[in-house]
């Protein structure tokens, strides 16, 4: 027989674990194990390296640390992240993926939203963040911190691993008949290689728009939630025409005009927009878990968080501009908890929101 397609869910997760294909020391404790996703957490060593790097075929991640490290950190007691430097860490979990079980990986929601840009990296990997079915060897986050400097410690939780098997990806028109079945977005949905979403500028309650990222502030300690001052990080974005004009190199937290729904069979991954022409990049704290913003699951649509950087030259952002896609999946069965509903979530039913570490 063979394996039914599709995003495996939390209990087939499970089952991996017993059978020893993610391994862990530690061993994995229930809170990193999501509906449709397995957080992994940071080993108790850092190696600060040159440059950011894959392993490429044939080759190690600890052999190209050689190669590239700069010093190493020990994050028993904790220690300091900067930004602009780049950082390799060893994961406490370890996979030994079956044929035919793929894997894809993102930075978690809170991760996203500090400008912390985390990617997964393996021994024989040619790309961040995909592993390959069959992979047998252990998992290393490269972290950079790009807005503020981070303290870290071991066990923190800044990537999460989604498991695959096959391909399962809607096309458009089995999304077109999926929102016509379950509607995914609340209004009119734009649906071209996935369901387009646009930025919201002209918000019904004030003019506050966004957050753009203040160029010097104190370290952040992302053990503390609800802890920081936003004034002390974030300088508030206004807008009364409906329109921004985005800042070379500087980093903006929006919102999608859109609120979203994810089924509870489904799951989802925002991605770029295909159309973008380059002058921004919206940057992904990728993954949608089965009941994310559902009515079901006890939320009423939730806003996608979009995390932008302008690159060379200044931009006008304008209100319903496309910015990007949610990519819809199958799950291989429904999960046996649900985000929002079965799960405590910092960022369900959500609008305009910082990371969980800033205060309200």
């Amino acid at each position: 027989m063979g394996v039914e397609l599709g995003v495996l869910a939390d209990h087939a997760i499970r089952e991996m674990l017993t059978r020893g294909e993610i391994t862990a020391a530690p061993e994995v404790i229930d809170a990193q194990v999501q509906p449709a996703s397995l957080d992994l957490r940071l080993g108790t060593r850092a190696w600060r390296v040159r440059a950011s790097f894959l392993a490429g075929a044939g080759r190690s991640v600890k052999e190209r640390l050689e190669e590239f490290e700069m010093h190493q950190i020990d994050l028993s007691e904790g220690a300091v992240l900067e930004k602009g430097c780049v950082y390799v860490v060893p994961l406490m979990e370890s996979l030994s993926l079956p044929e035919g079980i793929q894997a894809v990986a993102n930075a978690k929601s809170s991760t996203g939203r500090l400008d912390l840009l985390t990617r997964l990296i393996t021994d024989e990997g040619v790309e961040f963040d995909r592993i390959a079915p069959g992979y047998d060897g252990p998992l290393y986050a490269e972290i950079c911190p790009r807005s503020f400097s981070v303290l870290v410690r071991p066990g923190m939780r800044l990537n999460q691993v989604r498991f695959r098997a096959g391909q399962a990806q809607l096309s458009d028109e089995e999304l077109t008949a999926l929102h016509q079945d379950s509607p995914l977005v609340d209004g009119p949905a734009v649906i071209d290689q996935g369901l387009g979403f646009s930025v919201d500028l002209e918000p019904a309650e004030s003019d506050l728009v966004g957050y753009r990222a203040k160029p010097h502030t104190g370290v952040i300690d992302l053990d503390n939630i609800g802890h920081y001052d936003p004034a002390e990080y974030w300088e508030p974005i206004y807008s009364k025409t409906g329109q921004i004009i985005l800042d070379p190199g500087a980093f903006y937290i929006l919102v999608s005009r859109e609120a979203v729904h994810i089924p509870p069979d489904y799951a989802a991954e925002m991605a770029p927009y295909l159309a973008m022409v380059g002058e921004f990049r919206v940057h992904y704290a990728g993954f949608f878990d089965p009941g994310f913003g559902n009515v079901d699951a006890g939320g009423a649509g939730a806003r996608g968080v979009l995390e932008v950087r302008c690159h060379e030259a200044p931009f006008v952002l304008e209100h319903g501009q496309i910015v990007g896609r949610l990519v819809y999946e199958r799950m291989q069965s429904r999960p046996d908890r649900l985000y929002g509903a079965d799960l405590a979530s910092n960022y369900q039913g959500q609008g305009l929101k910082l990371s969980k570490h800033f205060r309200s």
